[in-house]
């Protein structure tokens, strides 16, 4: 294990108390996620690290204020350890679109080079404690008016032109609250990746869902020009599913397990992947385990660290370890290699942005 490494990891379960977070782009609070992180730069890396949690009010990494040159000194328990700097604020944020909405409200700068979207801030099964996942904050951004609920196609699609043309975002993600329980999101997907890629055409596309209830909607996103899809399991195991999001597990894992294997004959091996929050509750041998299936199947499983995220049932859950994290992630990283995935082959999504998990750094 390399010392960056161990940095990353460490600042992901961790957290960072900022002196000053008026420095790159600003910080994120509430909604979908990544929440309540800011995106920070460690030896070239561009990854999102928590600074509006408890942990991080509580971490031994302090990060002082830039210099002139745009460099801030990170601290940990008063030792200077690195020098980190900051993407900039996206210039597409001071536009507005044609309707008056401006564009930091439609889509967002993730990580460093890819543009993120929740098409619909809502959620069937959001609100209610006994569907709704607990770690799930999108409402939270929808309710403080910093988003829209519905996404048209072309607002998106003008968007996505004007990130592309502007700061030159590399690839995009479309997420979306459940909105029924037959497709699960699929069509609205499928009608907003179609005007982005009449827009873009050379703008890869991750699109993420619940798996649908009929398997054509892979061919029908497919076509509509979708290059990769997330579907995410979150936890792996049933009792920590239906503890966590008992909603979202009444779709079981036998159903997960099928629509990775169809939709892997539709995207092709790699280029459909999972999230996986560990420190819910799942044992590092349980998301291992898993993970070992899912490459088996093509799938490639995206682990990150839970981020306790404020307004939500868990804001007050402990992050995972940073040990924990690191055991879990080094032999995660040499089954990846060995399985043929790697994050750089991924054609878009948070896989390849890599951002929310030091998982990537360890595919050496």
């Amino acid at each position: 294990m390399t010392p960056n490494q161990q940095l990353m990891t460490d600042l992901q379960s961790r957290g960072l108390r900022l002196v000053d977070d008026s420095a790159g782009a600003p910080s994120r609070r509430g909604g979908a996620g990544p929440s309540d992180h800011k995106a920070v730069v460690v030896d070239g890396r561009t990854i999102m690290v928590p600074v509006h949690t408890g942990s991080a009010a509580a971490s031994p990494f302090q990060l002082g204020a830039p210099g002139p040159d745009g460099r801030a000194t990170l601290r940990r328990n008063d030792t200077a350890v690195a020098q980190i700097t900051f993407p900039k604020t996206p210039r597409f944020y001071k536009l507005q679109t044609f309707d008056g909405v401006p564009y930091w409200q439609i889509a967002q700068l993730h990580g460093s080079d890819v543009l993120a979207t929740t098409v619909l801030q809502t959620c069937i099964r959001y609100g209610r404690r006994s569907t709704s996942c607990q770690f799930c904050a999108i409402g939270e951004s929808l309710a403080h008016g910093r988003t829209v609920n519905r996404k048209t196609p072309q607002q998106l699609a003008e968007v996505a032109r004007a990130a592309v043309l502007l700061d030159g975002i590399r690839h995009m993600v479309m997420t979306t609250g459940t909105p029924n329980f037959t497709d699960r999101g699929a069509q609205i997907l499928c009608e907003s990746t179609f005007a982005v890629k009449a827009a873009n055409p050379d703008l890869p596309i991750q699109a993420q869902c619940e798996p649908p209830d009929d398997p054509a909607w892979f061919t029908r996103l497919k076509a509509a020009g979708v290059d990769s899809l997330g579907m995410h399991l979150e936890a792996v195991t049933p009792e920590v599913r239906q503890r966590i999001m008992p909603g979202k597990a009444e779709v079981d894992l036998d159903a997960y397990m099928k629509a990775f294997a169809d939709s892997v004959a539709v995207f092709g091996r790699g280029q459909v992947s999972t999230y996986i929050l560990a420190g819910l509750g799942d044992t590092r041998e349980a998301i291992l385990s898993m993970c070992e299936q899912l490459i088996g199947l093509g799938v490639y499983p995206f682990v990150v660290p839970f981020v306790p995220i404020s307004g939500t049932p868990l804001e007050n859950h402990a992050a995972p370890d940073p040990q924990f994290m690191r055991e879990l992630l080094q032999p995660l990283g040499k089954m990846l290699v060995a399985g043929g995935l790697r994050s750089a082959d991924i054609k878009a999504g948070c896989g390849r942005c890599g951002a929310c998990s030091s998982l990537s750094a360890y595919e050496k």
